[in-house]
């Protein structure tokens, strides 16, 4: 069901998006929606923090109800969120986010930005946020993306006259927004912007604001709304068949690794903007007093008039019709001063023509990738589903410098093919996300090319620009190279055309723990991006530490094949850490990139190319106990980096869980947000604590408070209440409690210095009420803030410990953070003796 609703609601609403991969095929009630959209000359700008942050009902609103340009810019990509539908964390998280924003973007109507924020995770007061976003720099993001958008209107999302009471990644964006409003249309500011764009002052400026905001519906009904602007976004669209809810709660649903699949709404629903700055609306219209019609723009009025009586007149049984008109319209808008109305609108404009024509032009490789220097054979559809007379002249694959001139006339619904073949250019830069080409800092992402600054994605490599004469004018139409093939599990599918390096490596641990100073076997795959790979593989290491052999040389015959090889790593005697890194040599050529493939349904595969490298660990570490039980929650990769230190972990499912089944266990381990997303739990919940009372020692991690999958009575055998409390300073003061506790002495020695190195938090969701069986073990505060103790709660339950840790180890032990794994340790060897504990659990 699922991929059905992905698919109908692709096709259904929005025109053409160049980054989908899915052509779009509108109906004619489609194609008039658009024409609309096309005769409204009015710019929307909404402005948040994060993926999911937009409020869909508005942004499906201004695109659908009011026809405006609508832009959503969200100043981060997601990347410090959590996933909980796959592994992907930090920058392939924001990967993923961006795709989904694009995906719920397909279905609103609006269009996505960004600036190169990084999501660094939670922030309490935008004073640390700017400080390490670097404010200036995201500023000069904000300003760019006005003056090229160049907005009528600006909503924010939240609240800049609140800092400290919500995200400081929030507040941040309306503070940044504010400043931003003013700096657009100020020459002095960030003046190097003006060789590509233009000064720009938006009309005005609004807080999306609602009841929320004022505590409650009823301090909000009370409450003086003379400065609010008031919209019914429960507006039913006729031309589509769906109300403007419908869409948005749609939209939303896209954020799936976020968990917001939800049910569609209907109705009328009144959604409010707080006027702040500028000229004032007079009446509940944002774009009220702004001229957003054609005669807006100089030479615009000619345009008009034709593209008006084309709206009123429309056939929609044969739109077809209409395309001398648009012809003709498209020759005046050329003549339009305006640069930015004359870009924007030509291209609405060439789409229009496409739909009406029932014109299909597709470029589509033969493979889904190809490396620099190689063949690549593109297979060239085009077809005219109308009576109209329609030339194909040129066909050029912008990118790789190959052109086809066919000079032929394309008649009413007979299909005609090409082939382009050309040798990919050596110079082509490899298809990767361009914010992750650069190393950048822990807030701000390094982009150096200032027009990429802001785009939601990689542009294409290769385009291809059709060329047609219609109605006596030539028009290029251009669409990007994509793949399309079938599977006969799922039909016909397409898939970006990705350019990727002639091989890559991968070491599948991206931490690996040395816990005595023997020699371990690291394997190393490398993988062929075309037939015929030949060459060598080396392994820098750091200082001290031991690699044979040298090198190791390898031969694939075919393309997407792997080879694994394997060296012999020896550590130090003594505590030290580093990275290694696989370096393939292929004639006079290195390569170090790692690929990484994100590939879910609801989104265009990705190709994500990283620094291959692995982080070593040489630590004295500890154990007792030999087999984990672990149950998967929200997804972490705490299991993999628990069989680094030696334990067998095994994966088992809640509904397998029997009486007695859990006690060849040393342990059993809860993953993150399990509570929040394992409806089984609920009912294995006993047979969990008599496991604990029988023995057994149960680690539950890290749950959203407030968001239970199914209502639980308590997750712990004793009273524990959660709270959004959280540390967020990964540096912040840890303060040992109770130093004479097992979890801090047994079998490793905890000190105040293990808890260096943590990487973006404390942790998160942390107890605020617990009853009096529970030992809280460590302290820890925030600046500025009291410290809490629920960060690691244990208690004695019968023969057996249970224990809750609000503490980010799903983060900290994939970096490989030594005192997270010796304190990980100690958890799970609570209650043993130091004579390991025999166990009959087999594989």
């Amino acid at each position: 069901m699922k991929h059905f609703w992905v698919h109908f609601l692709f096709i259904l609403l929005i025109s053409f998006n160049s980054f989908a991969q899915k052509p779009d095929k509108p109906t004619t009630s489609e194609i008039y929606h658009h024409l609309q959209k096309l005769n409204f000359l009015g710019t929307a700008l909404y402005v948040a923090a994060h993926p999911d942050d937009e409020n869909t009902n508005l942004i499906s609103y201004l695109s659908n109800h009011e026809h405006a340009h609508t832009v959503y810019l969200s100043m981060t990509r997601g990347d410090g969120g959590q996933n909980l539908i796959g592994s992907e964390l930090r920058e392939l998280l924001g990967v993923l986010r961006t795709e989904e924003l694009l995906a719920a973007r397909n279905i609103d109507g609006g269009e996505q930005r960004f600036t190169r924020a990084n999501d660094f995770g939670f922030s309490k007061h935008p004073n640390e946020t700017l400080k390490i976003w670097d404010k200036d720099k995201v500023l000069s993001d904000m300003v760019w993306a006005i003056r090229n958008i160049k907005p009528d209107v600006i909503i924010n999302r939240f609240d800049h006259r609140t800092p400290g009471s919500t995200h400081g990644h929030h507040t941040s964006s309306a503070i940044l927004s504010m400043e931003a409003f003013d700096l657009a249309n100020d020459a002095s500011a960030y003046p190097e912007q003006l060789k590509s764009t233009s000064l720009w002052q938006p009309k005005r400026v609004f807080f999306n604001t609602s009841w929320w905001f004022y505590g409650s519906q009823e301090n909000f009904e009370k409450a003086d709304k003379s400065n609010l602007v008031k919209m019914d976004v429960g507006a039913y669209y006729p031309d589509l068949g769906l109300s403007n809810n419908e869409i948005a709660a749609m939209a939303r649903s896209q954020h799936l690794c976020q968990g917001f699949g939800r049910l569609t709404d209907r109705g009328s629903s009144d959604e409010y903007v707080e006027f702040l700055k500028g000229d004032k609306p007079t009446n509940n219209d944002l774009f009220a007093g702004i001229n957003t019609t054609w005669s807006r723009v100089k030479g615009g009025e000619a345009v008009g008039e034709i593209l008006y009586k084309v709206q009123d007149n429309f056939d929609f049984r044969d739109p077809s019709k209409h395309l001398p008109d648009l012809v003709k319209a498209y020759q005046l808008l050329q003549k339009v001063e305006d640069d930015h109305w004359r870009t924007l609108k030509s291209e609405e404009l060439k789409n229009l023509i496409l739909e009406c024509a029932g014109l299909y032009l597709e470029a589509s490789s033969e493979s889904g990738t190809t490396t620099p220097g190689s063949a690549a054979k593109i297979r060239i559809e085009t077809i005219n589903r109308s009576a109209q007379n329609i030339t194909l002249k040129e066909i050029d694959i912008i990118g790789a410098s190959s052109k086809l001139t066919p000079n032929t006339a394309l008649s009413n619904n007979e299909e005609k093919n090409f082939e382009i073949s050309f040798t990919v250019p050596e110079n082509t830069n490899y298809t990767s996300p361009y914010w992750l080409n650069e190393v950048g800092t822990l807030g701000t992402y390094t982009v150096n090319d200032q027009s990429l600054i802001g785009k939601p994605e990689t542009p294409a490599a290769f385009v291809a620009r059709f060329v047609l004469n219609l109605a006596g004018t030539d028009i290029a139409f251009d669409k990007p190279v994509v793949h399309r093939f079938s599977k006969p599990d799922k039909g016909e599918l397409y898939e970006p055309f990705a350019v990727l390096p002639e091989a890559t490596s991968k070491i599948d641990e991206k931490v690996l723990i040395f816990a005595t100073d023997a020699t371990k076997d690291i394997q190393v795959k490398v993988r062929a991006g075309k037939d015929d790979v030949a060459g060598k593989v080396a392994l820098d290491h750091p200082t001290g530490w031991t690699v044979t052999p040298a090198n190791i040389p390898f031969n694939i015959p075919q393309k997407g094949q792997e080879v694994t090889v394997t060296f012999k790593v020896t550590p130090p005697h003594t505590d030290s850490e580093g990275k290694i890194s696989p370096v393939i040599t292929i004639g006079n050529k290195k390569y170090g990139k790692e690929l990484v493939e994100i590939n879910y349904d609801h989104i265009p595969r990705q190709s994500i190319l990283l620094p291959s490298e692995a982080k070593v660990v040489r630590m004295d570490i500890q154990k007792s106990g030999e087999h984990i039980a672990y149950i998967m929650g929200a997804g972490d990769m705490v299991p993999e980096s628990l069989e680094q230190i030696g334990y067998q972990v095994h994966i088992i499912d809640p509904n397998d869980i029997q009486k007695g089944s859990l006690d060849k266990y040393d342990a059993v381990v809860v993953g993150i947000r399990a509570y929040n997303v394992v409806e089984a739990l609920k009912f294995k919940q006993p047979l969990l604590f008599e496991y604990v009372k029988n023995g057994g020692t149960m680690i539950v991690q890290y749950n959203t408070a407030g968001r239970w999958a199914s209502q639980f009575e308590n997750i712990a055998p004793y009273d524990l209440t959660l709270s959004n409390d959280r540390v967020t300073d990964e540096n912040s003061e840890v303060k040992i409690v109770a130093p004479g506790n097992a979890l801090m002495n047994y079998p490793n020695n905890i000190q105040k210095s293990d808890f260096d190195g943590w990487v973006q938090e404390r942790g998160l969701y942390f107890p605020k009420a617990w009853s009096s069986e529970f030992i809280p073990v460590i302290s820890m505060g925030d600046e500025g803030e009291s410290p809490s103790e629920g960060s690691l709660l244990v208690a004695p339950y019968g023969e057996g410990h249970y224990i809750y840790t609000g503490l980010s180890f799903f983060r900290e032990l994939p970096a490989g953070v030594s005192g997270a794994y010796k304190l990980f340790a100690n958890m799970l060897s609570v209650g043993k003796s130091e004579v390991k504990k025999e166990s009959n659990v087999k594989g």
